[in-house]
């Protein structure tokens, strides 16, 4: 065989060898995560680094809170990242998981169109909401089980409010959406702040209320037990969750901003 033929052949032996390892499938592991988590972006900078780094594709399920705890306690996901606190205690404590460990955290705001019909502007969150009962003005609720929904609901019983006037809206959608219902019907509506700094240049409604001890929204990671996913999963499911709570990811979360203004700010956990 001739220089130039071996030449040729090793070539294709080599480019058969990229194709083929171009087709093998990496292992997958699946992350539930909240709509408002996915509609911020930040997933788009803090996963690729770990699926380069532990050689696997990560699945992302945009769903609500109730719906992610949901997912995991059947073992249909691997890792959630939530934000409703006592749900995630009755979680862990029910059994379903196996670590958890606060993330980052915002906070929640009331949104609402900039002729504040109900004069909530600068208002406590508790006192805002009693002031929209009262004027019935139109507001937007996820009414999805969402960590967003919990906490409203949580608020409105705070009030000793049952809304349920007319122009009170349960539009039953993630928050991107609702936001945009929200817009659409000049409503207020209690969105995470990331969603707000994400959209403020899509949508006209702007942020009125955002004081009150009881806005503060934590999101937390949880790694599902580990008799509800492979051994190797599961492996990779807690080297996931040290990867979320480290230096390294705690800096990308710190630093992913708009006009200077933060989405999220991480936790104070170590490695």
């Amino acid at each position: 065989m001739s220089h130039r033929k071996a030449a040729a052949l090793a070539l294709l032996v080599g480019w058969l060898a990229v194709a083929a390892g171009c087709g093998e499938k990496r292992p997958l592991l699946r992350l539930a995560v909240t709509t408002s988590t996915y509609n911020s972006g930040l997933l788009d900078v803090i996963l690729p680094p770990f699926e380069k780094q532990a050689g696997v594709s990560i699945r992302v399920l945009a769903v609500g809170t109730g719906q992610a705890l949901a997912l995991g306690e059947r073992g249909e996901v691997d890792v959630v990242l939530v934000h409703a606190r006592k749900r995630e205690e009755q979680f862990m404590a029910a059994g379903h998981g196996a670590d958890h460990r606060e993330i980052m955290s915002n906070e929640f705001v009331i949104a609402g169109p900039a002729s504040d019909p109900a004069g909530i502007s600068g208002r406590d969150a508790l006192d805002a909401l009693v002031r929209i009962a009262k004027k019935q003005a139109a507001f937007v609720s996820r009414g999805d089980d969402s960590g967003t929904h919990i906490r409203e609901r949580d608020l409105w019983k705070q009030t000793g409010i049952s809304p349920a006037w007319d122009s009170y809206f349960e539009v039953g959608q993630g928050m991107g959406k609702s936001l945009t219902i929200a817009n659409e019907k000049l409503a207020y509506v209690l969105v995470d702040r990331a969603t707000m700094l994400a959209r403020e240049n899509t949508v006209e409604l702007v942020v009125l209320c955002e004081r009150g001890k009881n806005l503060h929204n934590p999101y937390s990671a949880i790694t599902v037990r580990a008799d509800r996913v492979s051994a190797e999963t599961f492996r990779t499911a807690q080297q996931f969750l040290k990867y979320l709570t480290s230096a390294d990811t705690r800096r990308r979360i710190a630093g992913y901003q708009k006009n200077g203004r933060p989405f999220f700010v991480p936790a104070t956990e170590t490695e």
